[in-house]
This record gives structure tokens, sequence and C-alpha cells, in this order.
């Protein structure tokens, strides 16, 4: 069950793909909203999403939005998520975002997140304000309803969303064994 509306958001420090330590206290300094996005290399529901994603980030980022997506799968059993690809792909993608790994799987459980990709938008006081889908389409030109856009909106309007929650669509976190934890 993921973490309810309202309540603070998790805390962490995670390595990234740029070299640095990225860390919700690090993104929230200049942000007046943040995204914290469960994600991962392989899967193909991110790869539909990902351009999506950095172009609400780089639409957003003058304006106050700061944005992570973590990788948390366990790259024994996918090695294509490894950090390593994690580098190369930010780098071929242009990512406009942080993009972060969770070996010890932590921050995935702290959320409650199940999905890649599975987004939380933080409000200025760190509390979850939207969880869900980034939109209702895997293909663009599908796109009826745009959730996360439309969130973030509000937040930055000192708003709620007023949709505040949808199903995440996407691949499973791909969890270590309990003999790999």
């Amino acid at each position: 069950m993921s973490i309810a509306l309202g309540s603070p958001a998790p805390t962490f420090a995670l390595p990234a793909t740029d070299g640095s330590t990225v860390s919700l206290a690090s993104l929230r300094s200049d942000a007046r909203a943040v995204i914290v996005a469960f994600w991962c290399n392989h899967c193909p529901y991110v790869q539909a999403w990902e351009d999506r994603l950095a172009a609400l980030v780089a639409e957003w980022r003058d304006r106050g939005l700061a944005a992570v997506a973590i990788n948390a799968n366990d790259v024994s059993r996918y090695p294509a998520d490894s950090f390593q690809s994690m580098v190369e792909r930010a780098g071929e993608r242009g990512y406009t975002f942080a993009y972060a790994f969770d070996e010890s799987q932590e921050v995935p459980r702290a959320y409650g997140a199940e999905r890649t990709p599975e987004v939380f938008l933080l409000d200025d006081g760190a509390r979850v304000a939207y969880h869900g889908a980034i939109d209702d389409a895997t293909d663009p030109g599908g796109v009826t309803e745009t959730y996360l856009a439309d969130a973030i909106e509000a937040v930055m309007a000192g708003e709620r969303p007023a949709v505040a929650e949808t199903a995440p669509v996407g691949c499973t976190i791909k969890w270590r064994s309990a003999r790999g934890v």
C-alpha cells in the first residue's frame, strides 16, 4: 500500500548517474514541488513515458519543479538496470531529471511503490499531493488525461490536485528474493 496523500514524504540520499548524491533535501532546496518517480531502464512502460516526464520537468524546472527517477530493481536478475546502464541511458536520452539507484530497495518500500513508472508529486512542504500515473496512455497520441501535469499546475498554484490519485501502470519493481536482501 502506498503512502497516503498528505503524508510527509520519506527522505532518501542515493547515488545518481551524474556522480552526485541526490537527496530529498537537495531536491527541495530550491523547489516548490518535487517529483519522485520509480523507474528503470528495461521496462517498456518507462520507455513509453520517459520523454513525457523529461518534457514536463524541462517545462516546469524554471518555475520551481525538481525531479528524481529512482531505479531499485534487482540488477542480478535484470542487468539492463545496472548503475552503469543507467548512466548510459540517462546520457543517451538526455534526462532532464536526476536518475538515482537504490540498491537497498528501501525507498520504494517506504513510499509503497510497486511499479515502474510510478510517480509521487510532493508539495512545498514535502507532503504527497499526487500519486499514480503520468497520464492515461502509453502512446503519446492517445493521451486524454494529463494527470501529473495537472497536479503540478495545481500544486504550483498552492492548490490540491483535482485528481490526486490514479492507478500506476507499468512493470512491477523487481524485488530481490528474501535470501538476497
